[in-house]
């Protein structure tokens, strides 16, 4: 196998949408969770949940690879803030720098998707950190807030889904791009 998607994902948005990269590109896509052996990948697509400035299970997945030489990287994160914002697109950027390797950071492509949420669906303590950042972002003048802190506002406690595959279609060019 020279060419895979790993992915991340807690709830279901970013297995979702990697289930469908999968479909679209004709690579098996599969969980960070499933031991695999990675050492002949020339194309690592990877697709992760954003948690607290982390890309779920990508730390786990590179570690596997620190001794490769060179391979293909595509990274997708998807989170609830809408990336289309620079300042969300900035912030997800300077995350991730700062948890790459430069040199792996430097060559990665990197993407950004927007997920969803069901509050209901939460873990206890993913609940109870989506409570404290409501609480904090009511606390916030009006004037301060950013339209993605009025939105979690205003979603608050619900169901929210903005998955939206369409967005697939440049990760599925620069997958095109890389295994040819």
């Amino acid at each position: 196998m020279e060419h895979i998607i790993v992915y991340g994902s807690q709830y279901g948005s970013t297995r979702r949408y990697a289930e469908k990269l999968s479909e679209q590109v004709n690579i098996p896509a599969i969980s960070y969770k499933q031991a695999v052996d990675l050492s002949n990948i020339k194309t690592l697509v990877y697709l992760g949940g954003l948690y607290t400035g982390g890309v779920l299970g990508l730390s786990k997945t590179l570690r596997s690879l620190s001794e490769r030489g060179q391979f293909n990287l595509i990274l997708v994160t998807v989170g609830l803030s809408d990336p289309k914002e620079p300042e969300n697109q900035e912030n997800i950027r300077t995350s991730l720098q700062n948890r790459l390797p430069a040199e792996l950071f430097q060559r990665a492509k990197i993407f950004h998707l927007r997920g969803g949420i069901d509050y209901h669906k939460l873990s206890v303590s993913h609940r109870a950190m989506m409570k404290l950042l409501y609480q904090s972002l009511c606390k916030r003048p009006l004037e301060m807030q950013t339209a993605e802190d009025r939105a979690l506002i205003e979603t608050y406690g619900k169901r929210v889904d903005f998955m939206d595959f369409s967005t697939l279609e440049p990760i599925i060019r620069e997958i095109q791009k890389e295994t040819i």
